[in-house]
C-alpha cells in the first residue's frame, strides 16, 4: 500500500517514505526533528468546528467521515489531496497524525481519499 498510517507518537520508521503531518495542530509535546517530517499541511486537517464537534467520539465517527468528506471536496484541500496521491505514485507516503484512537481520525479518512484518487487514476 502506497499511503500509511503512523500516530505522532510512535517512532519514525525507516521505510516511511514521504512524511507528511495532517494535523492542523502540532502535536503536544512532539519536537520537529522528532517527528522527521518532509512536510505539514495543516490545511488537510479538519476544521476546527469540526474537530471540536467530533470530539474523537467513535459514536460521531460515521457522521464526522460524511462532513470531513464535504470539507475535502473544496478546491485547495482537494488539490493538497491530488499532490499526495502524485506523490504516493512514486513512493511510500505516511500519514503522521496525532489521535490516540488509531481507528477514528482524519488521517484514515485522507488514506482512503488518497487511495480512491489513486484508484481512479489507474482506471
Amino acid at each position: 500500500m502506497s499511503i500509511r498510517l503512523r500516530r505522532a507518537y510512535d517512532p519514525p520508521a525507516d521505510d516511511d517514505g514521504y512524511r507528511v503531518l495532517v494535523d492542523r495542530l502540532w502535536p503536544r509535546g512532539r519536537a520537529r526533528d522528532a517527528l522527521r517530517l518532509d512536510q505539514w499541511i495543516p490545511d488537510l486537517g479538519p476544521s476546527h468546528e469540526l474537530r471540536r464537534w467530533f470530539g474523537h467520539d467513535p459514536t460521531r465517527w460515521p457522521e464526522f467521515q460524511t462532513r470531513y468528506r464535504v470539507e475535502l471536496a473544496e478546491p485547495q484541500r482537494s488539490a493538497l489531496l491530488d499532490a499526495l496521491a502524485g506523490r504516493a505514485r512514486s513512493g511510500p507516503v505516511t500519514l503522521v497524525y496525532g489521535a490516540r484512537d488509531e481507528e477514528h481520525n482524519q488521517a484514515r479518512v485522507l488514506a482512503a481519499e488518497i487511495e480512491r484518487r489513486l484508484g481512479a487514476a489507474r482506471g
